[in-house]
């Protein structure tokens, strides 16, 4: 397996001071290590029985749809408020300072679906449980949480405990 540690740009103080924020621009950019990342994903999750990848805004959307696509899934997207045009169910979290809310259409997962929820980075985990949550209501099952990064220091699988949980690469 590569060190696909190697294609994460490292931002000091952005978008604020004190963040270290991990852009996987350079990932983007390189075809071959972008196709290997998505085929890294796709063999962990084919022959499992899988209906749809849940993709979480914004660089979620990116590595969620080219991996349900060579599984031959669907894939499913949750947006900030506002941001899908058609019947939406609302999930509100707890941030560290005061909360946010996701979306996801009403007709997006099926009772019984079993689902991947992906996102780019997993951080103190509240995103992605809420995910699990609209999922949830929505009558989907949570098959396993999926991010291509894991900020090791925020503990954010301590939020998802009890859920399977795979990360590609750990900060």
């Amino acid at each position: 397996m590569k060190n696909y540690s190697e294609f994460v740009r490292n931002i000091p103080d952005f978008p604020k001071k004190g963040i270290l924020f991990r852009d996987i621009t350079p990932m983007l950019l390189n075809h071959r290590v972008f196709s290997s990342v998505v085929n890294e994903f796709v063999k962990r999750l084919k022959g499992k029985k899988i209906d749809k990848i849940v993709a979480i805004e914004s660089r979620g959307f990116i590595f969620g749809g080219a991996i349900a696509n060579k599984l031959g899934i669907g894939l499913a997207i949750v947006r900030k408020p506002g941001k899908l045009p058609f019947e939406t169910i609302r999930e509100t979290y707890d941030l560290e300072y005061g909360k946010d809310s996701l979306e996801i259409h009403k007709d997006a997962i099926r009772k019984g679906d079993n689902v991947v929820i992906f996102d780019d980075v997993l951080a103190t985990g509240g995103t992605a449980k809420a995910t699990g949550r609209l999922v949830k209501r929505l009558g989907g099952k949570v098959a396993e949480y999926d991010f291509l990064i894991e900020l090791l220091p925020l503990k954010g699988v301590k939020k998802l405990r009890g859920e399977k949980v795979f990360s590609l690469i750990k900060f």
